[in-house]
Parts: structure tokens; C-alpha cells; sequence
């Protein structure tokens, strides 16, 4: 019994209040759809079920040393690359660690700040939409870049719309302070994160690995040796 408690715990997380539309419209049509020929309805509770499952918000245990990244969205690990960052962010770098995440339509799409510090500069790029998953989704779709101003230097992570995505949305602003694995924002629906980083970041993971939001650790800068401290959120 107490496993089967455990199960649904796990099923009913948080849902973002930005879903509650989409939910609300979902299962009007259902209804609908369902009143003009039965196995139609059927059919919008499966969407409207998806509805839900998008929207979901779970809590994370977020590693908090300062020297680690953590990823900032729940997907695959689509590129790690030694790049320039893209002239709107005003990194001011010739070369950086770029790490992609690509986030399908059944990843949780909240997205999350890699690592702690102050928001020095928000900026949304117009673009087109392309499949996200391509190398060049990073300068030719619509995005949107978050500049932190970490403790090792200069951190972006830049939310970039896909194929199906046509809105990004983000909750912070210029000057807040964040700690790593804060929620930044979220786009709907299917889309791609990417995280810049000083070059003397050690990247941890490689492409094709999943990754979880606020809790796999993407990056490093020097060594740690201490025991972790964890926060969940």
C-alpha cells in the first residue's frame, strides 16, 4: 500500500500555473469532441493528460558548491562545443564552452539557472524556428540569453525555441540574484537550452547523456573535495 502512495506521490507534482490554460482548454475539447462522437473524447483526454504531464514542475535536489554547473533543463545532451557566444550576450570571449540541452515535447520544461550569481543582462533575440536539435538553431532561431555574473566569471544560458516551440517565457529579471538551480523560465513546447561557460570549465558530461534540470552536474571549475551541500527545490 505504501508503495502504491509513494507511486502517485510521484505522479501528482507540481503543475506551473502557466499550464492551467492549456489544461482548461484541453479538456473543454475533450468534452466536446467526446458529445459529437464518443471515442473522440478519448482522444482529447490523451492530450489533456499530456497537457498535464508538460506542465509539471518537480522538486530537484540541487547540488549548492559554487564550483559546480548544474544543468539548466531536463533533455539530452545534443552538443558540447568550444565556440564563441553569440555578440548579443556581450560576453566579450573569442572562444567558450557551450553545452546544449535538447528538450523533447515529454521533457519537463522548466528551465533552471546553471549556477548562482547576479543577472547582469536579459536579452530576447527575434529569429526563426528551427528544429532545435541543429548546431545552427543557436544563432539563427528566436532566443532569448540570460547573463549571470557568477563567481568564476561571466555564465549565459540561453533559452532557444524549436520546430513547435513559438513562446519563451522567462520569470527573472536584470539584477536578481539567483542560487543555482533557481527557476528562470520555460518554453513551450519542445526547445533547447544553452549554457556558456568560462573556458577553464571542466565539462562533465558528454553528448547524448540525459540530463536533469538543477541536478546533473554538467560542469566544473577546479576541484572539489568537500562534501556536497544540497538544497531540494
Amino acid at each position: 500500500m505504501e508503495s502504491v502512495l509513494d507511486s502517485i506521490r510521484a505522479i501528482m507534482v507540481p503543475i506551473r500555473k502557466e499550464g492551467w490554460l492549456f489544461i482548461a482548454i484541453a479538456a473543454a475539447l475533450a468534452l466536446v469532441l467526446g458529445w459529437l462522437w464518443q471515442p473522440l473524447f478519448w482522444i482529447g483526454l490523451i492530450v489533456t493528460v499530456w497537457c498535464v504531464y508538460f506542465f509539471r514542475d518537480p522538486p530537484r535536489v540541487i547540488p549548492l558548491d559554487p564550483d559546480l554547473v548544474v544543468s539548466p533543463a531536463d533533455g539530452v545532451v545534443s552538443s558540447v562545443a568550444n565556440t564563441g557566444a553569440p555578440p548579443e550576450l556581450g560576453l566579450g570571449m573569442e572562444s567558450t564552452r557551450r553545452i546544449s540541452v535538447f528538450m523533447n515535447v515529454f521533457n519537463c520544461h522548466v528551465n533552471r539557472t546553471p549556477v548562482s550569481g547576479q543577472v547582469t543582462r536579459i536579452v530576447y533575440t527575434p529569429g526563426k524556428f528551427l528544429n532545435a536539435e541543429l548546431d545552427k538553431a543557436s544563432e539563427d532561431n528566436e532566443r532569448n540569453g540570460v547573463v549571470l555574473d557568477s563567481a568564476h566569471g561571466p555564465v549565459a544560458v540561453v533559452q532557444i525555441a524549436g520546430l513547435v516551440a513559438r513562446r519563451i517565457v522567462c520569470w527573472v529579471k536584470e539584477a536578481d540574484s539567483l542560487s543555482p538551480g533557481e527557476r528562470i523560465g520555460m518554453i513551450r513546447f519542445g526547445s533547447r537550452l544553452d549554457v556558456y561557460l568560462p573556458e577553464d570549465a571542466v565539462v562533465l558530461v558528454a553528448e547524448g547523456q540525459q540530463a536533469v534540470a538543477g541536478e546533473t552536474i554538467i560542469a566544473q571549475f577546479g576541484t572539489t573535495g568537500a562534501d556536497r551541500q544540497v538544497r531540494t527545490d
